[in-house]
Formats: structure tokens, C-alpha cells, sequence
């Protein structure tokens, strides 16, 4: 059995961990799901999926909390989860990795499984990192962030600002003692770095290496520059982009709006607030196309603009092929989305990873970056506008979807699943079969 312990908080994770699940099944293997619950556990009931839901519970409010505070890691004194809620969900996924007799667990930001694995014993497989893995930023590709971590540094210039995106995750260890903490207590193997929170035993590295400009061998060759900076063992693995199909229809409401005949925005900013979500909303219409708003959990509130329409949760894949541009945070998988629908894309990122996933867009030239404090102003408009006016966006959109093309990325992180799985076990018994020889 291997379990998938998602974080429903996040709506890009949860249909992650959905998919990988499925084409663990396809190839005969049995999977089950556990989360602590969060907004889109709704993804999970929608699908037929069934899941346990562990203590503690994560209702939408501690969702979002948590969502800030994983937003600001690396601040001075932020602390994702409190001790008590740690020591809590290690016992809860314990309890459950064991009932199931699993031997193997694949997370995304359910960082206390990191914990929990061990006090198993079983290996962790990660990939919330999606690209923000070792191998980029030990080669710089991380870029200058549009908004620094530490408040007051925007002024630091642009090439200092990327020196410390690159170096500053294998060197922070503050970021990592809401765990290491109960760690000790346990007496478990704790987590060494911000940049070993982004990895598993096994870490799946959800996009093709023409975007990630590394190739699949280097990526399975690596081997850390700061060994001190990781657990031991640590292994990478290409799988190729994976993002939601979710198997619901385009609202009414919206299919007018895709017919091509007007240009056309989506917006879907699943990690803002609705104050942002607002404020983006209008300056894209401001800069004259019309306007699908997925609103995903947000109230965003009346409206009386016939050329915007407001939409829950949609099937992005299905939607962003027929729009012009998609707004997004810049999660993989919402980039991923648009870049596989031939779409350019414009992010609004908020951490690190985010910031790494619209720049890969941007170096192909398939979209452009926003800073959150840019949202709200006429810089957002102009970029619109841009993107809309500019036909090389839309080129370098269709380069990356013809990369991406065929490629089955939860098919190929089950395989690496499995056979990773499987070279682990041949590993461990080859000692035993010599002796026995």
C-alpha cells in the first residue's frame, strides 16, 4: 500500500495527489489518501475519491492561516505549526501509515509527515518542491524575487537579490525548527534546511527538462554541494508536468465567453485574498478584455460588469485553450495549465517556488511576472495589455505545450514510484541473499 497525503489547503496539491493515486491504481497498485482536511477536500468528494480525515482537523480558516505563514517562511520567527499541533498529526499519520501497512507515503505540504515517515519507517516521496529543487539553484536559475522575504530589502539590487534567492535556501535552518523541535523529542531524523523541506527520499520533479533547461540525467545524477544541507540519500527524478484535469463541466455562464470572439483573461488566484482577487479582476478588465474569474472559495462579492463573469471551481485545462491570457499566483500547476493550453501566462507570486515557476514561463517567453504590491496599480493593466498586444507571448506559450505534449506526468510518477520502490527493495535484500549464498 502506498498512501498519498495531501494537503487539502491547496487546490493544486490535491488534485496532484488525485491523479498520482489513480496512475498508482492503473498499474495495479494499491493507494489510499489521508489529509488533515482543508477547502479542497471538496476536490476529493467531487472525484468519488475516498480519504480519512485525521486529527487535527484543518477547517478553512486554518487552511488560510496556514497558507500565510507557509507564504512568509524564512521571516525571522515564523512558525508554520505550533508544537502541539505537530506532535498531534506525526501520531495521527503514524497511527494511519501503520493501519495500512504502508511502505511508502507521498505528501505534498503535509510537512509533518516528515516526521511521521520516520517514526514508521518508511520513505518519504515528495512534490510540493515541483521545480524548486538543488540542482537549480546551485545553478542560479532562481530569479531576484518580486517580493524579498525579509520586509524593508526591496531596495537590494537586482543581482544580490538573486544571490540570495539561490543560496539562502540550503544555508536557513530557522524555517525548519517547527519540526526539528519534535524531532528531538521523538528522536527522529530532522529535516536540515529550507531546501530539504522541498524534498523527499524520492523527489519528483514535476516538469520536462527542455522548461527546466537541466536534463533528466543530471537531475537523477545529483549530488548536493552542501551535503550538510540534506538527509542522506536524497534522490531526484523528472516525471514531466501534472496538473489538474478535474472531470467537471464549464458553467453556463462561462461558455459564452469562450468563444473566441473577444479577447478573453481568466483569473484565478486560488492563494490571494478576495481583496485581491477584486483588486486583479479590475485592472485586467481595465485593460480591455473580458473576464472569467475563478473564484474557486472566494465570495468575491456583486457584480454588474456584463464583461466579467464570476465561476466557482473550473476545469482549468478545458478553460484556459480557449482565453487569451490566464492570470494566475503562479503555482506549477496553474502555469503548467496554461503553457499546455498554448496560453501565456501572467503570475502574481508569493514565495519562492512560485517566483521560480513563473520566471521558467518567462525565460521561454510565455508569460511575465507581477509583484502582489504591483496588483492593484496600472503596472498589472499594462502587462495585460502587453501580453494581449504582443503575439510573441502566445509563441513561446506553444513551444512549451508542444514540449509537453504526450506527457503523462502522474503516469510517470507512478512508475518512478515504483520502480524506485522497487530498486530500494533488490537494494536491501541483495546482502541478505550473499549471506544466505
Amino acid at each position: 500500500m502506498i498512501a498519498l497525503l495531501p494537503n487539502c489547503g491547496f487546490l493544486s496539491e490535491t488534485s496532484r495527489m488525485l491523479h498520482i493515486a489513480r496512475a498508482l491504481r492503473a498499474q495495479g497498485v494499491a493507494a489510499c489518501i489521508a489529509t488533515h482536511g482543508g477547502p479542497y477536500t471538496r476536490v476529493l468528494d467531487e472525484a468519488g475519491e475516498r480519504y480519512t480525515l485525521l486529527e487535527p482537523h484543518f477547517d478553512a480558516a486554518r487552511s488560510a492561516q496556514y497558507l500565510r505563514d507557509l507564504i512568509q517562511i524564512g521571516r525571522p520567527g515564523v512558525r508554520i505549526q505550533a508544537p502541539e499541533e505537530v506532535r498531534r498529526s506525526v501520531a495521527a499519520e503514524a497511527e494511519f501509515l501503520r493501519r495500512q501497512a504502508a511502505v511508502a507515503v507521498v505528501i505534498g505540504f503535509t510537512l509533518t509527515a516528515y516526521l511521521s515517515s520516520r517514526v514508521v519507517g518508511i520513505p518519504l516521496v515528495a512534490s510540493h518542491g515541483a521545480s524548486y529543487v538543488p540542482p537549480m539553484f546551485e545553478r542560479g536559475r532562481a530569479p531576484a524575487p518580486t517580493t524579498m522575504p525579509i520586509p524593508g530589502t526591496e531596495w537590494l539590487p537586482a543581482w544580490l537579490k538573486r544571490k540570495l534567492a539561490n543560496g539562502g535556501p540550503m544555508r536557513l535552518t530557522d524555517p525548519v525548527r517547527f519540526l526539528n523541535d519534535v524531532a528531538a523529542e521523538l528522536g527522529v531524523e530532522p529535516v536540515p534546511s529550507l531546501a530539504a523541506l522541498m524534498l523527499g527520499d524520492l523527489t519528483l520533479v514535476t516538469d520536462t527538462p527542455e522548461v527546466l533547461g537541466i536534463s533528466a540525467a543530471d537531475l537523477a545524477a545529483w549530488k548536493p554541494q552542501r551535503p550538510q544541507a540534506y538527509r542522506t540519500g536524497t534522490r531526484l527524478v523528472a516525471t514531466g508536468p501534472l496538473f489538474a484535469r478535474l472531470d467537471v463541466p464549464v458553467p453556463p455562464a462561462v461558455e459564452p465567453f469562450l468563444d473566441g470572439s473577444e479577447p478573453t483573461a481568466l483569473v484565478v488566484l486560488s492563494s490571494a485574498t478576495p481583496q485581491m482577487l477584486r483588486a486583479a479582476v479590475r485592472r485586467v478588465r481595465a485593460a480591455g478584455p473580458r473576464v472569467v474569474v475563478g473564484a474557486t472559495i472566494h465570495d468575491f462579492g456583486p457584480n454588474d460588469d456584463p464583461g466579467i463573469v464570476i465561476a466557482g471551481l473550473l476545469p482549468n485545462h478545458r478553460v484556459m485553450p480557449r482565453v487569451h491570457v490566464a492570470v494566475t499566483m503562479g503555482g506549477q500547476g496553474s502555469v503548467q495549465t496554461a503553457m499546455a493550453s498554448g496560453t501565456p501566462v501572467i503570475g502574481i507570486p508569493l514565495h519562492p517556488e512560485q517566483e521560480l515557476n513563473v520566471d521558467l514561463a518567462a525565460r521561454h517567453g510565455a508569460g511575465l511576472a507581477v509583484a502582489p504590491r504591483h496588483v492593484d496599480t496600472p503596472r498589472l493593466t499594462e502587462v495585460v495589455r502587453r501580453v494581449l498586444r504582443e503575439p510573441s507571448f502566445a509563441q513561446g506559450a506553444a513551444k512549451v505545450q508542444g514540449w509537453y505534449a504526450g506527457v503523462d506526468g502522474a503516469g510517470c510518477a507512478a512508475r518512478a514510484i515504483c520502480t524506485w520502490l522497487s530498486d530500494r527493495a533488490d537494494r536491501a535484500s541483495a546482502p541478505q541473499a550473499a549471506m544466505a549464498a
